[in-house]
């Protein structure tokens, strides 16, 4: 994968830091199939779909999951036998939620616990995204949420799972997220990123994956096409 900062991103190279997404819960079987076929055109590094859809065929694509999906307060338990599950069924990368109220609580040992279950039970060569809801959280907040998911074994850190009423992903989150795991961890932006310029802020501040729904929607940039008023709808 590019990574940001060595040359100007092109169209092939920002595709690369891409999971390209679908999570609406009304998705059917077909839209999953189309979210590969449309992710292999593009050029994708991944597509992250719900956990009841796999097995599902990649076509070459890593196949990236949810786990304790949206609101994370699932027990830890529950949150490890989904993954698991997921990975049995030919998931490469988990994203789970972590417990929000245990952050707002600054609960951070059960915080890390939660993840590190999770972390049990999809060892590497599993990929192990924590999604921290950065948008609910204050900058101190983001930052033992960070530190937790680097103590729990944690391969990233990601900023929103998109259906929070708090909002998605911020630069100014993920500048916060990078500057704590310093590299060691990856940061991922999702929630909200509907434009090139959204992409190329996001990367520019640390990002070192991106989620989207509205891919083909950012990649069109590089033709100066923007989205449709409003952008892409969902993640």
């Amino acid at each position: 994968m590019s990574t940001p900062g060595t040359s100007p991103l092109d169209r092939a190279s920002l595709a690369q830091f891409v999971d390209h997404t679908l999570l609406k819960p009304e998705a059917t079987r077909a839209d999953f199939e189309a979210l590969v076929d449309e992710g292999v055109a593009l050029g994708v590094y991944s597509v992250c779909v719900s956990p009841s859809v796999l097995p599902l065929d990649g076509k070459g694509l890593k196949i990236a999951t949810v786990c304790g999906f949206p609101s994370g307060t699932h027990h830890s338990d529950v949150k490890a036998a989904e993954a698991a599950r997921s990975v049995a069924d030919g998931a490469d990368e988990v994203d789970m939620v972590i417990d929000l109220g245990a952050a707002k609580a600054g609960d951070w040992a059960y915080v890390q616990s939660d993840i590190a279950a999770v972390r049990a039970a999809v060892p590497a060569p599993t990929v192990l995204k924590v999604i921290i809801e950065s948008a609910a959280l204050t900058d101190h907040e983001i930052v033992e949420a960070c530190r937790a998911s680097e103590a729990a074994g944690a391969d990233f850190v990601k900023t929103s799972t998109g259906f929070h009423p708090a909002g998605g992903a911020s630069t100014h989150a993920v500048s916060i997220m990078a500057e704590t795991v310093g590299g060691r961890l990856g940061v991922k932006a999702s929630g909200g990123v509907r434009t090139l310029a959204d992409a190329l802020a996001m990367i520019e501040h640390g990002a070192t994956r991106l989620g989207l729904s509205g891919t083909a929607a950012v990649l069109a940039g590089f033709d100066g096409v923007e989205p449709a008023e409003g952008g892409a709808a969902g993640y």
